[in-house]
């Protein structure tokens, strides 16, 4: 799994998979699910810190 955060575009996307996308849903308007042939690859969610989803929260920590 690979977290990126694009600061300047508050861009967040959550990598699962490095396999082939063939198909895209947006749930909402900011957040999009990209699916491989076996399960999720990606989620992307823009505006992420402006809707509260950046920073994660340190769920190892609790």
């Amino acid at each position: 799994m690979r977290i990126t955060y694009d600061d300047q575009d508050d861009i967040l996307c959550i990598e699962f998979s490095k396999e082939p996308i063939v198909k895209d849903i947006s749930h909402g308007w900011n957040v999009n699910i990209g699916y491989t042939a076996k399960g999720i690859a990606e989620i992307t969610v823009l505006d992420a810190k402006a809707a509260g989803y950046w920073p994660l929260e340190d769920v190892q920590g609790l």
